[in-house]
């Protein structure tokens, strides 16, 4: 199955407040309630579509890449300013400048992983915006001395030292799709995903000739060192307002570090939390209907639908 991302009902291009770019594009019912939408980190929102075109029908759609990411251009900070201090005053520009352009309404955040542990920091620090939050397997790691702090410690130093030495210039995005199906962590995304994301994390390289990844690799790879001293393993009381929390299945072959500390984070935080059966990391694109439909749920708990 190959997918096509629709073209945006309209796009605006904001500028952060270091001068970072982040484009952000309106898809969906314009007259539903508003679902914000952001990825993880070294992928792209738009390789998220076998997900959020679910939602289309019935909700607008704010689909954004944090910075340094998908569409977006490399910020005039580059490295220095690539962080989650940055990122977390970066979701509150967006999420001013769309309620601003496109009126108030009810707003719903999702975000996985990098995104979803910026959206946590950005209601721990700066209030809940929300009228509801979906966290996708936010890889929070717990205070040192947790009894899942040190599988969050080797979990995030492996994935550092692998961004450090990805490859990061392609000869097209069929290359690069062909790397993810031989990875056994992405190899069960839905036909058709591997070719989509590949597409959407790559830009041409106008310098070098093919392609490059639009996340400099040592980008990637300086989030997964901040994770450890980020201090961010709030209760559910903290975030301000409904939270859901959807993690990977722990009982899964080869399980990574997040679908542990999340469940550890929802029994000591006391979330509503929610194990996506039989996914890995990524299981928005491994299993977006049971995805689509948990959220559905929770949304219908909290009276928004």
């Amino acid at each position: 199955m190959a997918f096509k991302i629709p073209n945006p009902r309209e796009i605006i291009e904001l500028t952060m407040g270091d001068g970072a770019v982040v484009r952000v594009r309106m898809h969906g019912n314009a007259n539903g309630p508003r679902i914000f939408l952001g990825n993880g980190n070294g992928f792209a929102a738009d390789g998220y579509f076998p997900f959020w075109r679910l939602f289309a029908e019935d909700f607008e759609l704010a689909i954004f890449d944090f910075r340094n990411h998908g569409q977006n251009p490399t910020a005039v900070s580059g490295l220095p300013g690539h962080n989650y201090a940055q990122m977390t005053l970066d979701l509150e520009n967006i999420f001013q400048s769309v309620n601003e352009s496109f009126g108030k309404k009810t707003n719903i955040g999702i975000f996985h992983s990098m995104s979803g542990r910026t959206a946590m920091k950005h209601a721990c620090e700066l209030g809940f915006k929300w009228d509801a939050l979906v966290l996708f397997d936010p890889p929070n790691v717990p205070p040192k001395g947790h009894r899942e702090y040190k599988r969050m410690d080797i979990f995030e130093d492996r994935l550092y030292e692998w961004a450090m030495g990805r490859v990061q210039h392609f000869s097209d995005p069929d290359e690069l799709a062909r790397h993810y199906k031989e990875t056994r962590a992405h190899a069960t995304w839905v036909d058709g995903a591997h070719e989509l994301m590949a597409r959407c994390v790559l830009q041409i390289d106008e310098q070098n000739g093919g392609w490059k990844l639009s996340c400099p690799r040592e980008f990637e790879a300086s989030i997964y060192i901040q994770a450890m001293t980020l201090n961010l393993w709030p209760n559910a009381s903290d975030i301000g307002g409904p939270v859901k929390l959807f993690g990977c299945d722990p009982e899964a072959k080869g399980a990574p570090g997040p679908a542990f500390a999340n469940k550890a984070l929802a029994e000591d935080g006391g979330f509503d939390y929610q194990t996506v059966l039989g996914t890995g990391h990524l299981m928005q694109i491994q299993e977006p209907e049971q995805c689509h439909d948990g959220v559905i749920e929770f949304l219908k708990k909290t009276g928004i639908l």
